[in-house]
């Protein structure tokens, strides 16, 4: 419990399943905000596809893939594969060779292949999550060798989504490792002629994102990554310091939820106020069920500052609730840079009502505990923090039965209205939606609800910025963690005792509502027998490609 002795904290290195090759060098970037917004490039459309060469007229000059061991995760040990490391780049052949060298065999890394069919033109194969043969659209590699003056293009030639944000002005991300040495700069926006559009007629059908870029510096280091890459190592840096601070660790509680199938601990964080939990009522908080959504990561980091500060919101917040979070889901996925799945080859977020403990350790033991809270006390909000590649802003996942109750559908609405309000220029209450659909019975969002966690959320943050408030520009790592922070602030509002805000929120939402059915807000008319896919045009639903099944 929080305010009692912790045992010494031990954060033992990641655990890598034994096929998998890890390179020694430890890499940390550091945190920078651009001085302004970074602005979405102008989108080049999605049907100008270019004619780029193949394997078969280029060479191959990085090629790492996993020897797996049949189709199914079988053992991991610290430091992955065994014995010497093999050299998938191919060794320059002296000072004037131009040619990149790639590497992502690091933390989050993913990279399969890299086909130099011009000077400076490249085509990369992503690899699949591991045992499965898809999912591709997570990418972290770094090249060296750079050059300052000409102009590269790269292709990922095997992204797995018909469609994407970067053919709406969504572009990748670089990091320059001289530019953060001498300048303090990290992370930042590149990318000229981006592109996304369809590449192979086969099936499935794969799709291409291009961009092309200069590099700040010859000789440098640089890496490429879809969004800020955010590690399983860097979680435990950030629980290390949170475990050697004595004013925070007072009330925050940092045990093992449980194990991953690889070995790797899925942290709990217990916060709340010293002194006894009697009486709170609590939220549950949960992040990266999918590994390639890091933006959830950056939010969680936001709302744990802000939680556990000396703020006089936070403070009244803990004595209030008791708080539990698991940061990190599937710790797995990220340390191998997965972009969906877990080691099982399988998406944990439809994993929640399967009775598999030792496939999907993270979620069954979450649900299991959200069992065990909900038997003692009640629990007012659970929110998942994932990422979204097809939609701008931020926006949130519900839970409308379609029970003949105006009242409750209405509060259903109410979480993310006000989160609306509080974060204008970031999230979108019109792309919310609350139809809980069939494939959507896995989910952590449902799972909750069904039992009986009547405020239940998926929060979905987009992989490139937002289009509101007068913006049309990218998310940074501070708009990001602000989300935690205004989550924390939403939830004030929410539960406060003086129902005015409440109430103004429940009539504006009534009236959106009625404006959906194309009926006049205040006309009467009742929209409680209103099935939810029929108030919702687009059931697009989340993030997911074709089903796990």
């Amino acid at each position: 419990s929080p305010g009692e002795p912790q045992a010494p904290f031990s954060l033992p290195p990641p655990r890598w399943p034994v096929e998998c090759e890890v390179i020694q060098e430890t890499i940390e970037h550091i945190e920078w905000v651009p001085p302004k917004p970074e602005p979405f490039c102008p989108p080049m459309g999605p049907e100008q596809a270019l004619h780029t060469l193949g394997e078969e007229q280029g060479t191959v000059v990085y090629h790492s893939s996993p020897a797996l061991q049949g189709s199914c995760f079988i053992r991991a040990r610290v430091g992955g594969a065994p014995g010497p490391l093999s050299s998938p780049a191919a060794p320059l052949e002296g000072p004037q060779d131009t040619t990149l060298l790639f590497e992502s065999r690091f933390e989050s890394g993913n990279l399969q292949k890299a086909i130099k069919v011009g000077p400076y033109e490249y085509v990369l194969m992503l690899r699949p999550d591991l045992y499965t043969a898809k999912h591709t659209q997570w990418f972290y590699f770094r090249v060296q060798n750079t050059r300052q003056e000409p102009l590269y293009r790269f292709t990922i030639a095997n992204m797995a989504k018909p469609k994407s944000l970067y053919g709406q002005g969504l572009q990748p991300l670089l990091y320059s490792q001289r530019d953060a040495q001498s300048h303090g700069i990290g992370w930042r926006r590149v990318g000229t002629d981006v592109r996304y559009y369809r590449g192979s007629a086969g099936e499935p059908p794969m799709f291409r994102l291009s961009w092309t870029v200069r590099f700040p510096h010859d000789g440098d280091t640089c890496f490429f990554a879809a969004c800020y890459p955010y590690t399983y190592s860097d979680l435990q840096r950030y629980l290390r310091a949170l475990a050697a601070d004595p004013a925070r660790s007072r009330y925050c509680a940092v045990q093992a939820l449980c194990r991953s199938l690889a070995g790797n601990t899925v942290h709990l964080l217990t916060i709340t106020s010293p002194g006894g939990t009697a009486g709170k009522r609590a939220v549950v908080v949960s992040a990266r069920a999918h590994p390639g959504e890091s933006g959830g990561s950056w939010a969680m980091k936001g709302f744990l500052n802000f939680l556990l500060s000396a703020h006089e919101d936070a403070r009244l917040l803990r004595r209030l609730f008791v708080f539990k979070v698991v940061p990190m889901l599937n710790p797995d996925g990220v340390v191998v840079g997965n972009s969906r799945c877990s080691l099982a080859g399988r998406d944990p977020n439809r994993a929640y009502g399967m009775a598999l403990p030792s496939s999907f350790p993270g979620v069954w033991h979450l649900r299991a505990m959200v069992q065990r809270v909900l038997a003692e006390r009640e629990v007012v909000l659970y929110c998942d923090f994932h990422g979204h590649s097809r939609k701008n802003n931020v926006f949130m996942y519900g839970c409308d039965a379609g029970v003949d109750d105006t009242g409750t559908r209405l509060h259903q609405r109410v979480f993310p209205l006000m989160l609306s309000k509080n974060a204008p220029d970031k999230f979108s209450f019109s792309s919310c939606k609350f139809q809980v659909q069939k494939s959507k019975e896995g989910t952590g969002r449902v799972s909750m609800w069904r039992l009986g966690v009547s405020h239940s959320y998926t929060l979905e943050l987009a992989f490139s910025g937002s289009t509101l408030g007068g913006r049309s520009s990218h998310f940074s790592v501070e708009d990001l963690e602000s989300l935690g922070r205004l989550l924390c602030d939403t939830l004030l509002d929410f539960c406060d005792p003086e129902p005015a805000k409440l109430q103004q929120c429940l009539v504006e939402a009534d009236a959106l509502l009625q404006r959906q059915m194309g009926r006049e807000p205040g006309s009467g008319g009742s929209w409680s027998d209103v099935s939810p896919s029929e108030l919702e045009s687009s059931t697009s639903g989340s993030d997911s490609s074709v089903s796990d099944g």
